[in-house]
């Protein structure tokens, strides 16, 4: 199972070894001041309200606020904060003066991946600025004259006294705005060449990495370290090793925001997603005491086993004093006990019925599960985009539908946007050939076939498509899901397409949840009224479909709570299409045979639309299908290395406790 402790040694590992024997103040292992909260919205409050302290504080003294803003999903949450003290608390950026870090070149400035274009639809055009006191790095220059422009950028800067606050995000590769691996700390606003990286992780903004612009206009690292405060933002799973190396490891060129490090007033504001790599988080034991609750322990022994390669029940006194957990033994008992614990828990979670036996297939002994009584169970399985039912827990269900249950699965969106333009041309033509043998209307299917064609031969990257394109891509999706189900035994009649308003935009950038997608999945729930309801909860996603999902699901939930049929009722949550639980979490093993495997791969592979070459990869560039086996492999060998049973994969799930905060 991969996880935070699987990251491959570096200087980073080398130092949290050497931190094992003593404890360390908190300060000298983070050279980057961090606070972290428990979700990036919290994260997101609390740099806004940073912000709006200080564009009052000047606004008292007499003197414009200067602010470097930043772009992408990361600081969506603070310019969606302020637009609400603005509107709801008078805040006023009358006095504050604005400088973005970065655009794209070329880039137009109405295009849809315009930063001009996303700074007005997330906060200029929705407070009282100056449109004047507004800079954005311009996509639309003459090459010649970029480094004049750029000259001028710093200099416009330092003409209202520098950059009060930066906020920041950080990319994958460590970078600060665009300053790739290899900007010098003295670095200045100038035009670079994108890393491979950063422009495939820009794809999901273009509809595909062949249309993103390999260049940029960005402030350097220097310009950024000139300004008074810093702030610098991650959220999620997918960042948690970059922001250790930028807090915890040696400053380099390489990791652009290690130089922060050497600023006097940086910070970092993190959700504990993003925090997971930290030594705070891998093994707080050796910063000092920590609370040995259940999960700790768990965690703590897990990790030693790992480290010294050794199955739980093999480890000794010996292990645990010399890799720092004195106090877990001192705490918890002999080693002895403790293995014995955890060893216990672990073997407790699998089971290879994940809906619970029949009563003439349980043994003595067997250990009683939630809902037990209840033989067979109405199922509902919500799967975010078309194809993550399968990918993500494809092996349970299989086994769900085989050992007798009532399966139902429901497809929150329409999953429309990731169908390549040849695929729905394709489609097009069969349904007109198809039209024309049986006489079905001529004219209109010839219409439509020539509409499609012609769309999408004058289409520009990035365009919205037709309402008809959309629907073509979404049927595409609809009929891949019927088919993937259709091999694992689903009828038809127990599939839902959910079609939630707030995904069909035609965009990737979404719109927030509503009230309407809460009550279409209200109304589904209350129709099914399941015994066991799975959903996703790899938050991980980059678009931010699943969480949205997810949000949807728990919240109908907590508003169904009281109703008879949901006392009897349990919400589990998968993982697999974008990270997967750390081991120390799981609570529900699902082992799977080389068959039932084989299964699952057939049910993805029916997901031709995403086979080969998914339209949004994101940044992994292995396949789904591949994705899923690889993560399913690891947790079995990892339960093997444990000392568990030897399984050919295992699927993981975590319950939900019914505790919003506890997710989201």
């Amino acid at each position: 199972m991969s996880s935070v402790s699987d990251v491959p040694p570096s200087k980073l590992s080398e130092s949290t070894r050497m931190l094992r024997y003593d404890n360390v103040p908190l300060d000298e292992v983070e050279h980057i001041p961090c606070r972290v909260f428990r979700h990036a919205t919290q994260a997101s409050q609390a740099v806004a309200q940073q912000i709006a302290a200080l564009i009052r504080t000047r606004e008292g003294e007499g003197r414009p606020c200067v602010l470097g803003l930043a772009t992408g999903s990361t600081p969506v949450g603070v310019y969606n904060a302020l637009v609400q003290m603005h509107q709801e608390e008078g805040l006023s950026f009358r006095n504050v003066v604005t400088f973005n870090l970065d655009e794209y070149y070329p880039m137009q400035p109405h295009e849809l991946q315009s930063y001009v274009r996303f700074m007005r639809e997330h906060l200029f055009d929705h407070v009282d600025i100056d449109p004047a006191n507004v800079h954005i790095p311009d996509g639309t220059l003459d090459e010649a004259s970029i480094d004049d422009y750029c000259r001028r950028y710093e200099q416009a800067i330092q003409d209202v006294g520098g950059l009060d606050l930066q906020l920041l995000g950080i990319g994958r590769t460590g970078h600060i705005g665009f300053n790739e691996p290899g900007s010098g700390r003295n670095s200045r606003t100038r035009l670079i060449t994108l890393d491979r990286m950063t422009r495939r992780d820009a794809a999901s903004d273009f509809f595909g990495d062949e249309n993103v612009p390999r260049r940029a206009i960005t402030m350097g690292v220097g310009t950024i370290l000139d300004a008074r405060q810093v702030v610098i933002m991650a959220f999620g799973e997918g960042k948690a090793r970059i922001t250790a190396e930028a807090i915890e490891g040696e400053i380099s060129s390489m990791v652009a925001a290690s130089f922060l490090q050497d600023h006097p007033s940086a910070q970092f504001f993190i959700d504990e997603a993003a925090a997971e790599a930290l030594t705070r988080r891998r093994a707080p034991w050796t910063l000092g005491k920590v609370k040995w609750d259940e999960t700790q322990t768990r965690k703590a022994v897990i990790w030693l086993a790992q480290q010294v390669k050794k199955p739980i029940l093999k480890l000794t006194e010996e292990d645990y004093n010399e890799e720092g957990l004195q106090e877990l033994v001192a705490t918890r008992g002999s080693a002895y006990e403790i293995n014995l614990q955890v060893f216990r828990y672990l073997q407790s979670t699998i089971t290879g019925w994940p809906g619970g036996k029949p009563s003439h297939e349980k043994q003595p002994g067997d250990r009683s599960r939630a809902l037990e009584h209840i033989f067979p169970k109405r199922v509902l399985i919500f799967s975010p985009h078309p194809d993550d039912d399968v990918i993500s827990m494809g092996g349970t269900l299989i086994r769900l539908v085989d050992q007798g249950h009532q399966v139902h699965v429901a497809y929150q969106t329409s999953g429309n946007i990731a169908v390549f333009d040849d695929d729905a041309i394709r489609f097009a033509e069969f349904a007109a050939e198809y039209n024309r043998h049986f006489g079905i209307d001529p004219d209109r299917t010839a219409e439509l076939d020539s509409h499609i064609d012609e769309f999408v031969k004058h289409k520009q990257p990035g365009q919205v498509d037709s309402a008809e394109v959309q629907f073509i891509k979404g049927l595409i999706r609809r009929t891949e899901a019927r088919a993937a189900t259709r091999s694992c035994g689903v009828p038809a009649e127990q599939l839902h397409f959910m079609d939630m308003p707030f995904y069909e935009t035609g965009r990737v950038r979404k719109m927030p949840l509503g009230e309407e997608d809460i009550q279409i999945t209200m109304d589904l729930l209350n129709q099914v009224q399941p015994h066991q309801i799975y959903c996703a909860g790899d938050l991980s996603d980059p678009h931010g479909t699943h969480r949205t999902c997810l949000s949807a699901v728990l919240n109908a939930c907590n508003r169904l709570k009281d109703e008879a049929w949901y006392q009897e009722s349990e919400v589990w949550l998968y993982r697999g299409a974008w990270q997967e639980w750390g081991p120390h979490q799981v609570e529900m093993s699902v082992p799977l045979s080389p068959q039932e495997l084989m299964r699952k791969r057939a049910a993805i592979f029916k997901h031709e639309s995403q086979k080969d070459k998914a339209l949004f990869p994101g940044p992994d560039p292995r396949e789904f299908w591949q994705r899923a086996e690889d993560r399913n492999h690891a947790t079995a060998q990892l339960f093997d290395a444990l000392g568990l049973a030897e399984y050919e994969a295992i699927e993981g799930f975590v319950r939900w406790k019914g505790d919003m905060d506890s997710v989201l």
